[in-house]
């Protein structure tokens, strides 16, 4: 792994019992993905995963949120063998990745 690759702070891949768990992550992502925030300067990130929800399904997507955070697949490979459209895949991986840095600057606080 290269100094330029992406780390993600989720606890599976470091250890770390402050950092937020995947299933955490999954949970926010669907938990918004029902319950959109309204006049939040994010709130396109949980139109886009409701979206993605209602696309493809919940496990896919969560396949895809623990390729991307856990195994560290690119974006796109995690979408592999799932029928989802790659640009999919970057947009969940996106949004995976802004939740779980919100997620652990809220365990810091």
């Amino acid at each position: 792994m290269t100094d330029s690759d992406a780390l993600y702070d989720v606890r599976e891949r470091t250890g770390n019992p402050e950092h937020a768990s995947i299933d955490e992550v999954v949970e926010l992502v669907f938990e918004r993905a029902q319950n959109p925030r309204e006049d939040h300067q994010d709130a396109h990130f949980d139109v886009t995963m409701a979206t993605a929800v209602d696309r493809y399904g919940t496990e896919p997507v969560r396949t895809v949120i623990r390729r991307v955070l856990v195994d560290h697949y690119p974006f796109r490979t995690a979408t592999s063998d799932l029928e989802i459209r790659n640009i999919d895949g970057v947009q969940i991986g996106t949004t995976a990745g802004w939740f779980l840095g919100e997620l652990n600057a809220q365990q810091g606080d």
